[in-house]
């Protein structure tokens, strides 16, 4: 039996020229396609191409010890155009122009430069309500983009320890640069098809989450800064003073409190912004402390079992040579034991009592409470000091170290220093991040020694004729130290007539819980003396701080007895 398809060949060949023909319109088309005739796909694929944009994510909040917020993160809107599809639309230039609040004239020049582009920033930080405005004109050329911009409620009080993020939302300074990693969020992934103009055509999906950045609890405690700041605001218009510096520590956990400078600035306004006002000098700017480092010499001289308390050292008259200089005291001197030297402020008594014990005690024990060593905290730019360490120490390098020359610190390395004094001669690590718990302290001065030194510095502030009366504080015993410091000058030697003002100090003394250090940079009205100048900033700032750290007091003065009725009126009188 014969098939089917043998008795009709005709159409078995019909449908082979078919597919033949089929086959061949397509080859056809594709060699059109690819080689003849590119433009076609290249215009199907810019209108439908797939493209992944970012998903912001908003930094890390930081907050002060207590919760407070110090920088946040607000959404912002920024509007972008595309200078090719905005010259189409020139007539409504100045209509776009008004609506951004810029210079239509200046938009009209920037735009016809820059006619060749697809993106340029239009503005940038606009609230969302602004952004909506602009772009219900429905401008052709017109796009809008989410992004970040940083907030800081305390403005200028805190803005040297927090720092601030440029336009971009990366940090620039303070621990806004130091916690970059930490704080910056994870930007997301969306997957978008937009055409060849970057017009959405269809939303696909997230691809990738944004992660927002970790939150950061510093250790400021923002009344304290506030105090500081008002403060230190205060003795620089008083004194004329050129800056000024306040650095509050706990003893016991090494915690930085407050830690202010003028002048300062407002991160959240920078269009005026002058670049010495960004410094912060607590951490940055170094000097020589001149007599605040004293009571470190005289524990160094208590240390060697030489001295006690009531040595005395004869700084009659006044003066001394040592070589071709010639050290002064401020007063002619005396009979002095170690407690008056304190209080008199003696750089002759200070100088022979190193003289006699050598250099390398009263070198080992401002190395050991931190002069010349890093503080650990990490701020971009925190300068390290200088303790210099001769071979052979002559005795005008000896003697001027004792009373605080021939070294540099910071603001923050003498606080520390006087928080080891509080903390019963333990050295804690200091820290601008809030702890949970106490650090471990290294004993580095013998406990007996460092409450001795507590107890002089009491009489400095306490007792008739010590330099720092004014640092005294209503209802608290407090320790402390003026200095007053000659400025070094360009050409290497001292100036005239330009001095910094100290005053470092540790309180209540019963139960030490903060170490205070003031520092003023050229006073130049009305006095110059770290007793006079800086004393009272930690005496009215020390005086707050206590009673919000909900300190008891320990210097008040004992009741009066109770009187009765007979007593009052006398016996058997009437009330």
């Amino acid at each position: 039996m014969k098939l089917q398809g043998a008795l009709y060949p005709w159409r078995f060949r019909i449908v082979l020229a078919l597919l033949a023909l089929m086959v061949g319109a397509i080859a056809w088309r594709i060699v059109d396609l690819q080689v003849l005739d590119q433009e076609f796909l290249k215009g199907q694929g810019d209108a439908r191409s797939v493209r992944h944009i970012p998903i912001p994510a908003h930094r890390g909040l930081i907050t002060d010890r207590h919760g407070e917020p110090l920088a946040v993160s607000t959404p912002v809107t920024t509007l972008w155009g595309n200078p090719r599809e905005l010259q189409a639309a020139r007539a409504r230039w100045p209509e776009l122009a008004e609506a951004l609040g810029q210079d239509s004239a200046t938009l009209t020049k920037r735009l016809q430069e820059q006619a060749e582009r697809e993106f340029i920033y239009l503005v940038r930080g606009l609230t969302p309500q602004q952004g909506q405005r602009v772009l219900d004109l429905k401008i052709p050329g017109v796009y809008e983009q989410e992004e970040f911009r940083r907030f800081y409620p305390a403005g200028e009080v805190a803005a040297h320890v927090v720092g601030f993020t440029d336009i971009d939302d990366r940090g620039r300074e303070g621990m806004e640069l130091a916690y970059e990693e930490w704080l910056a969020g994870v930007p997301g992934k969306r997957q978008v098809l937009k055409d060849r103009r970057g017009r959405l055509i269809k939303d696909v999906q997230v691809v990738k989450n944004a992660k927002a950045g970790k939150a950061l609890a510093l250790s400021i405690d923002l009344r304290l800064q506030y105090l500081a700041h008002s403060e230190l605001r205060d003795v620089v218009q008083q004194y004329g003073a050129k800056s000024a510096s306040l650095v509050m520590v706990d003893v016991e956990t090494g915690e930085v409190l407050a830690m202010a400078n003028q002048p300062t600035y407002n991160p959240n306004n920078r269009r005026n912004l002058q670049p010495a006002a960004m410094r912060n000098r607590a951490l940055i700017d170094v000097f020589e402390p001149g007599s605040t480092v004293k009571p470190f010499s005289i524990a160094a001289a208590l240390g060697t079992g030489k001295y006690h308390p009531e040595s005395v050292i004869n700084t009659l008259p006044g003066w001394m040579r040592i070589g071709r200089y010639t050290i002064r005291d401020v007063s002619r001197g005396g009979q002095l034991n170690l407690t008056e030297i304190l209080m008199k402020s003696s750089n002759v008594g200070i100088s022979k009592i190193a003289l006699d014990i050598g250099a390398e005690p009263v070198y080992a024990a401002m190395q050991q409470a931190g002069f010349g060593q890093s503080t650990g905290l990490g701020f971009p730019g925190e300068r390290v000091g200088n303790l210099p360490n001769h071979r052979k120490w002559r005795d005008a390098e000896t003697a001027s170290l004792a009373y605080g020359y021939g070294l540099s610190v910071t603001a923050v390395q003498l606080a520390h220093a006087y928080s080891v004094l509080g903390n019963e001669g333990r050295n804690v690590p200091l820290s601008l991040l809030r702890l949970d718990q106490r650090p471990e302290g290294v004993q580095i001065i013998d406990k007996d020694i460092s409450a001795t030194v507590l107890q002089m510095l009491r009489a400095v502030v306490e007792e008739d004729g010590g330099g720092g009366s004014r640092a005294r504080v209503p209802g608290y015993h407090v320790g402390g130290k003026s200095g007053t410091a000659k400025k070094v000058s360009g050409t290497g030697g001292y100036t005239k007539d330009a001095y910094r003002s100290f005053f470092a100090g540790v309180a209540p003394l019963s139960n030490p819980r903060i170490a205070v250090v003031v520092v003023v940079d050229e006073p130049s009205e009305g006095g110059y003396y770290g007793g006079l100048v800086a004393a009272p900033v930690f005496g009215k700032v020390t005086a707050r701080a206590l009673r919000l750290l909900n300190v008891a007091p320990d210097n008040l003065p004992p009741p009066a007895p109770l009187q009765t009725a007979e007593a009052a009126t006398g016996k058997g009188g009437r009330i």
